[in-house]
């Protein structure tokens, strides 16, 4: 989860699953909005994916990337836990083990 956390301490890369959210999208796309070099773009891709929070298909010569709810829905799980809010925080305040995801 550490990776996960890190992904998104960059702001491009926040912005880059904000975009995801509306739906997949090609890597030439998502460069688009953006006024940085290629390799660059790239890079944060390549950061979020070794996260595991977005997922990639080659769509004939460009590569889709997809964001995956999965590796978020862990993040905010945990920071609800932290906070003391949500189903976890409940379990915990009435001596519950959580269920590990």
């Amino acid at each position: 989860m550490t990776s996960v956390f890190k992904a998104l301490s960059h702001p491009a890369r926040r912005q880059i699953v904000a975009m995801l959210r509306e739906g997949p999208m090609a890597s030439g796309d998502i460069a688009q909005a953006f006024d940085m070099a290629w390799p660059s773009i790239t890079g944060h891709l390549t950061a979020l994916k070794e996260a595991g929070l977005v997922e990639t298909e080659r769509a004939g010569a460009s590569i889709r990337y997809r964001l995956n709810i999965s590796a978020l829905e862990e993040a905010v799980a945990f920071l609800m836990e932290i906070i003391g809010t949500g189903e976890a925080a409940e379990s915990l305040s009435q001596g519950k083990e959580l269920k590990s995801p």
